[in-house]
């Protein structure tokens, strides 16, 4: 009994692997076109669309938490803040003060642009007569 058990496995796994994709893909497809073309005026979608967007989708978020974590970038960012943690408090003020050298990271406030912006000339128009 128990042989038949792991036998049948190997069959049902991909079987079911498949009909989920095609749920999940009749569902995504099912939303596109019912809400997206009144919504942002985009044209409706077939089922094959469907399931390369969700595919896409997988490939640049990741497969949750416990099989990707969000995409390649998240790795990145673990790796980081791994590196940062293993810093000493010298060696972090070093590496702040090189990316605001490098990139312009840290050195304008968030919203500094709008005072930029209101203190930018502005050129009148001159006014023939």
């Amino acid at each position: 009994m128990r042989n038949t058990f792991y036998k049948g496995r190997f069959f049902f796994i991909p079987i079911g692997v498949a009909a989920i994709l095609a749920l999940v893909s009749f569902v995504v497809m099912q939303l596109w076109n019912n809400l997206l073309p009144d919504i942002i005026h985009v044209g409706t979608i077939t089922f094959w669309q469907a399931m390369g967007i969700f595919v896409l989708c997988k490939i640049l978020f990741g497969f949750g938490p416990k099989g990707g974590g969000g995409g390649p970038w998240m790795r990145r960012k673990q790796m980081m803040q791994e590196r940062l943690a293993g810093m000493t408090t010298e060696e972090r003020e070093r590496f702040k003060e090189q990316m605001k050298s490098r990139c312009g990271w840290g050195g304008r406030g968030r919203n500094d642009w709008r005072e930029a912006w209101k203190e930018a000339p502005i050129a009148e128009k001159e006014t023939k007569e």
